[in-house]
Parts: structure tokens; C-alpha cells; sequence
């Protein structure tokens, strides 16, 4: 993808795009693993050989057994231990306020789309002081992580958006982005390998600052 100047949007994924939350991720399902004497996560590399979309499918690379508990019971306990943080395990990116500032500064409007559940995700937002940054907050009404693209979608039809690049970190925002219609740009800083991104075929960055030399 070439250098552009005539973005009217951004739509921005939030978990390991912004907010880096991989290695709390990690100790969340090593948790649960564990406490059912199944074998863990040996850090990151074992997590970005297990993750993807849909999450169903990741429970189960992990070694879940729907057999003797349902993936909606799972994916319950999963969100409850990740939002019992509050020792700041959690921060954004480094250099992400500084982009987001950027950003609004050049008269892109910024927008939030996640697979996380809404109310999650505005308590997420709201710890760091940035919500002033985005136009919309984009979740889903549930805790399961199910694909965005309706949500995108909807967004995009309302507000007729032309000129749009969609910012993840994973092989699902590129297909996002493609059901988007919308150009798209990797930051290898999250939930996938930057070997696995890499072969996506879009930009596929080390640090979000460098999110400034496209836009």
C-alpha cells in the first residue's frame, strides 16, 4: 500500500492494537489451564501459536474440553479473572496518546471497533483518559467475542464513511478490514506473530507510532 493523505477514518482495534494486555492475557488462561490440570502457556510464543478468531477456536488449541464445560461457561470465567485486574498489569501502548493526538490534530475522525463486550471496553478506555480522542466506541453486546464485522459494518452504512483504514494487530482485523471495504495496517506489537501478519500482505508495522507515516 502506497503513502495516503485522504483518510476521513481511522478505525482503530483495541486490544493488543492500543492496549497491551498479551501478557495478562497469558496468565489468565495459564489460570485456567492449570486449575484444570491442563497443560499451560510457556509465554508468548506458545500464545501466538494458539491465538486467533474465532475465540472458540483458540479455546480450543489451548486444550479446553467442551465436553465437561461449555465454551459460553469458559469464555464467562475468562472475562471475570481478566477484569478482576486492578494492579495496572494493563498500560497502552507506548507512544499511542501521542498518535491518538496526532491523529485528531490532522482532522481524521478516530473510531473504536472491538470484539470486547461495550461496558468492558468504556471501563478499559476510561482508565487511561482517552475516549476524548474517538468519534465512536464500537463493542459487542456480549462477552464472547464473536466476530465485529456486523458492527463495522452498521457503523460504516450509518455514517456513510468513505476513505477508511482500519489499525489491528491480528489476521481477523485484516479480514475486517476487507469486509470493511477499508485499507488496513498491522502493528506486530499484540496477539500474532509478526511472521504469521507478514504474509497478510498490508503494512505490517513494529511500533503504532509508525501508524503516522501512512496517514
Amino acid at each position: 500500500m502506497e503513502k495516503q493523505k485522504n483518510y476521513s477514518h481511522i478505525i482503530w482495534d483495541w486490544n493488543g492494537t492500543l492496549f497491551d494486555d498479551v501478557d495478562w492475557c497469558i496468565q489468565v488462561v495459564n489460570q485456567m489451564l492449570s486449575k484444570r490440570k491442563i497443560k499451560t502457556l510457556d509465554g508468548i510464543l506458545d500464545y501466538h501459536k494458539a491465538f486467533c478468531f474465532p475465540i472458540i477456536n483458540y479455546y480450543k488449541n489451548v486444550g479446553f474440553d467442551f465436553s465437561t464445560q461449555s465454551f459460553e461457561e469458559l469464555a464467562k470465567e475468562y472475562i471475570s479473572i481478566y477484569h478482576s485486574d486492578k494492579t495496572g498489569n494493563c498500560k497502552l501502548h507506548e507512544n499511542v496518546e501521542q498518535v491518538l493526538k496526532s491523529v485528531k490534530e490532522l482532522g481524521i475522525k478516530q473510531v473504536i471497533l472491538s470484539a470486547s463486550e461495550k461496558s468492558n471496553l468504556l471501563s478499559q478506555m476510561n482508565d487511561f483518559k482517552i475516549c476524548q480522542y474517538f468519534e465512536e466506541i464500537l463493542g459487542l453486546s456480549d462477552v464472547y467475542a464473536k466476530s465485529k464485522i456486523d458492527v463495522g459494518l452498521d457503523y460504516i452504512s450509518r455514517e456513510k464513511v468513505r476513505d477508511v483504514i482500519l489499525i489491528g494487530d491480528t489476521e481477523h482485523d485484516y479480514e475486517v478490514a476487507k469486509a470493511l471495504n477499508a485499507e488496513c495496517i498491522i502493528v506486530a506489537n499484540g496477539h500474532q506473530s509478526k511472521a504469521k501478519l507478514k504474509s497478510l500482505g498490508v503494512p505490517v508495522l513494529d511500533d503504532v507510532l509508525h501508524v503516522l507515516e501512512f496517514v
